[in-house]
């Protein structure tokens, strides 16, 4: 794999993985009743988007974690 095709792959999945834990964590604060979105900040909304943050963190650490492994892989 050359330099550029790693760099995009790297980039392209800590995108996704950012995107897809932000919208999970999105997600769950709508189902818990923490909407982002409301008026003021209020605890609600602080604490929803602090599930946004977490949750883009979190897909983002998945990600490297996902191309370490099949680094680990195509090296053995």
């Amino acid at each position: 794999m050359t330099d550029t095709q790693r760099l995009l792959m790297e980039g392209v999945s800590d995108a996704v993985g950012f995107v897809g834990g932000a919208l999970a964590g999105f997600w769950l604060g709508q189902l818990l009743g923490f909407d982002i979105f409301a008026a003021g900040y209020g605890t609600a909304s602080l604490v929803g988007i602090v599930l946004v943050g977490l949750g883009g963190g979190m897909g983002l650490h998945a990600a490297r974690r996902w191309r370490a492994s099949r680094r680990a892989k195509s090296e053995k």
